[in-house]
This record gives C-alpha cells, sequence and structure tokens, in this order.
C-alpha cells in the first residue's frame, strides 16, 4: 500500500535519514521517497499508516494530513 504524508518541518537530507531509520526500524521492507524540497515522503508498506505516521511524529516531525 502506498501513503503519502506532507512534513512540513522536513528541512534537509539529514532530515529525510532521520525519518527513513525511522520508517526502516518498524518495516525493514518498505520502500520510502522522501523529498525535503516537495516536503513529501511517499511509503510503500503493509504497515497500518497510523504505525508509520507515529514513527515519523516519534522521530520529531509534524505530519499533515
Amino acid at each position: 500500500m502506498l501513503t503519502t504524508f506532507t512534513v512540513p518541518d522536513m528541512a534537509c537530507g539529514a532530515c529525510v535519514d532521520k525519518i527513513s531509520q525511522a520508517i526502516s526500524s518498524i518495516d525493514p521492507q518498505a520502500v520510502i521517497i522522501a523529498n525535503s524540497q516537495t516536503k513529501l515522503v511517499q511509503i510503500e508498506s503493509e504497515i497500518p499508516v497510523v504505525n508509520l505516521e507515529t514513527a515519523i511524529v516519534d522521530a520529531g516531525y509534524t505530519v499533515n494530513k
């Protein structure tokens, strides 16, 4: 399932890495495409959306719905 989040406080490559690591920690098989310019994070994963969102928030970022 493909899920897209807007993460307005994702500002740089380090942010992309931190978010990617947070998602990978709950789903090592996830395919993650994050872009700090567009503020979009696309995740291909079978993990429930709420768990993906929680991982991003727990990493210190805001998720807009």
